[in-house]
């Protein structure tokens, strides 16, 4: 071991005073420079290991002359980036009723890291305890965009669909050449143009360990698939690169999904970390300044309004820095687009867990000159009870997932006329929520990855989860599914008319309405889980099945032709666009809402009864008359569909009609397309 200058001079290496910021490690032509904030410290060790090797081949105490505040900076010359894996130990008090939890035993990760060891194969068992979290230097040649010009696609226009990016290409049936990997993504770019969507939402990309799952299940392996629990929030999953350069290959698939224009957001998980509460493992954030990393009790014990033990510390000066550090960085360096925040009422939290009115967090993000032009999406409640969609802190900046238009239209399409008049202010873009904001702040879903998939919504009532290995206590209970008569799987021909509609149905009320649609990946041709709501654990279970487009040609087209619609009328995506939504019969699940804007007019008319209803039209200008778009009972669906008579409608059960406002044509029909 190595502790002073004089002996790493031998072995051909020197140290001298660093510069504090960029904080990381940076290869510069001088050295390398090493740079790690950690105020309460008492003293910082450089821990240097050859690239896979069990014990360090040396450990640089920082001199005093490496120390500018409460940041420790040193550059070390003779040392190749690419052979080398470090980490740092931090010496200072261990008082965990005070917060304080250093301990210079354990080698910490540096959270600035770009890269980690030994991460390039998913599942792989990585066997350097106790410290295999080890950072890497990043040196590669600055990335060409090739002229990358971000499509910066305005809000109200934006189709999003939610996807995983192993998941998304993993399975045989995907037919690329690169599957489970951002290049294996880039590949299925002429599936999201001819689907129609303009912006891809990723599942957590940031490096974290799938391993990190005790559990099994009959005899299989489970693991932390979704990856809601980084450890390297400024390095890329290297599991998910094709190629050993995992920052090159999403550069480049963003670039390609760009030249597309595809927007790119990243689902970004700051509401806690993966040290768990005070019985988990000190990666990180724990060893370098705990109380300002996390929310902690007066006794030390940690906040968790997380569900995973802890609550990062996100409005604290250090906490603060290092999100916006991050969200810069994703940004200048990655044409990332915009962000979907994981759990984002935690970040309004104070130090004692209360919620702040005005959360410094919240405000610096909005307010940032990098950060303009980038969208901001709030996943608006947390673990703790908070829920605060149509109130979270926006600044003029934040849209948010609604939740309430979820839950209003699963329950109505489960026949309750109860959840008819909340949906109707949800389908005309929750103004009583957003106000001001207007429909652009509203992210509309059915579902996400969270959950049912759109096909399991309506082939289960109860969920499945079992192969969970938690007795199927884990997940939501409150699905507002129904299975159609029969639970899982069937032959009933009759069962299966009933949910292939049900699902249509869902995708009108999405597609059809004011606000921004969200998909999730596999639901356009009927991706299921077995009615597993809570596949946060399984990777094959979790794969899209791509001969389900074959084998669901149909609902797929529907879907296209949906999103082909919605960019034809502006009247469903303008903020400028008036709406006007009616329950027309009280008791019984009815509703019809209209959207005008000048002479573009959408019509929808949905039945969510077990029997035929009749509905009136809304009246249009003498030159315009209504046209049939779709009607989900109908057998071709897309056909032309006949009202029975002048200015009404008939919505046989279970089913939705959209209709729109054009041309009268004297020589023909005018309800006729």
């Amino acid at each position: 071991m190595t502790t002073t200058a004089a002996p790493l001079l031998a072995a051909g290496l020197r140290v001298s005073p660093g510069v504090p910021l960029p904080y990381g490690a940076t290869a510069t032509p001088e050295g390398i420079n090493f740079s790690i904030p950690a105020g309460g410290a008492s003293s910082m060790t450089l821990v240097l290991y050859w690239r896979g090797a069990p014990e360090p081949f040396a450990e640089v105490v920082f001199p005093r002359d490496c120390r500018v505040g409460g940041v420790y900076s040193m550059l070390v010359s003779g040392l190749d980036p690419e052979a080398i894996e470090y980490g740092y130990r931090a010496d200072g008090p261990f008082a965990p009723g005070r917060g304080l939890r250093f301990d210079a035993r354990t080698v910490l990760a540096d959270p600035y890291a770009r890269a980690f060891g030994g991460r390039e194969t998913w599942g792989a068992p990585y066997s350097l305890d106790p410290y295999p979290y080890r950072s890497r230097v990043v040196a590669g040649e600055a990335f060409d965009w090739q002229g990358d010009t971000p499509p910066r696609t305005p809000v109200e226009d934006l189709v999003v669909y939610e996807l995983h990016v192993r998941g998304f290409t993993r399975h045989p049936s995907s037919g690329v050449r690169r599957p489970g990997t951002f290049a294996g993504l880039a590949e299925k770019i002429p599936h999201l143009l001819d689907l129609g969507v303009n912006c891809v939402e990723l599942l957590p990309v940031f490096e974290f360990d799938e391993s990190d799952n005790a559990r099994s299940s009959e005899g299989r392996r489970l693991f932390n698939y979704w990856g809601y629990n980084t450890f390297g929030h400024f390095a890329p999953k290297a599991s998910y690169a094709a190629s050993d350069d995992a920052a090159t290959e999403l550069k480049d698939t963003v670039r390609r999904l760009h030249a597309a224009g595809i927007e790119v957001v990243l689902d970004v998980v700051f509401n806690h970390t993966a040290e768990g509460d005070e019985r988990g493992r000190t990666l990180s954030f724990r060893g370098l300044d705990n109380p300002g990393f996390y929310l902690l009790a007066p006794d030390g014990s940690y906040l968790n309004f997380s569900g995973t033990g802890n609550t990062f510390n996100a409005n604290s000066p250090v906490g603060r820095a290092f999100v916006l550090d991050c969200l810069r960085y994703w940004v200048a360096e990655f044409h990332i687009d915009g962000f979907r925040f994981d759990l984002a009422s935690a970040l309004v939290r104070g130090q004692d867990g209360a919620p702040l009115a005005d959360p410094p967090l919240l405000e610096a993000i909005a307010a940032d000159p990098v950060l303009r032009d980038t969208k901001l999406i709030a996943e608006a409640w947390d673990a703790g009870g908070l829920y605060q969609v149509g109130s979270f802190p926006h600044y003029g900046r934040w849209s948010e997932w609604n939740g309430r238009f979820r839950d209003s239209a699963r329950r109505f399409l489960q026949g309750d006329h109860q959840a008819a008049q909340d949906l109707g202010a949800r389908v005309l873009g929750s103004l009583d929520l957003y106000g001001r904001r207007g429909p652009r702040a509203s992210v509309n879903f059915v579902t996400c990855h969270d959950g049912f998939t759109l096909h399991d919504l309506y082939a289960y009532n109860d969920k499945h989860n079992h192969a969970n290995g938690e007795d199927n206590l884990d997940g939501e209970r409150a699905n507002h599914s129904w299975n159609c008569g029969v639970e899982g799987p069937t032959d009933d021909p009759e069962v299966l008319r009933l949910r292939s509609r049900q699902v249509r149905n869902a995708l009108v009320l999405l597609l059809a309405s004011r606000g921004v649609p969200m998909l999730t990946a596999g639901d356009e041709f009927g991706r299921s889980q077995q009615g597993n709501n809570n596949a946060y654990c399984h990777d094959v279970l979790s794969w899209i099945d791509w001969g389900l487009a074959a084998d669901n040609a149909e609902l797929l087209r529907f879907t296209r032709a949906l999103t082909a619609f919605r960019r034809t009328h502006p009247a469903l995506r303008s903020p400028d666009a008036r709406g006007l939504a009616t329950t027309p019969v009280d008791g019984v699940p009815l509703l019809q809402w209209t959207l005008r804007l000048g002479d573009d007019a959408v019509h929808v008319a949905a039945n969510a009864h077990w029997e035929t209803h009749t509905v009136p039209l809304p009246d249009l200008t003498g030159h315009l008359a209504w046209h049939a778009f779709a009607d989900t009972a109908a057998p071709e669906p897309l056909a032309p569909v006949r009202p029975p008579e002048p200015g009404r409608v008939m919505l046989p059960p279970r089913s939705v009609q959209v209709l729109y406002a054009a041309p009268f044509d004297p020589s023909g029909d005018p309800h006729d397309t």
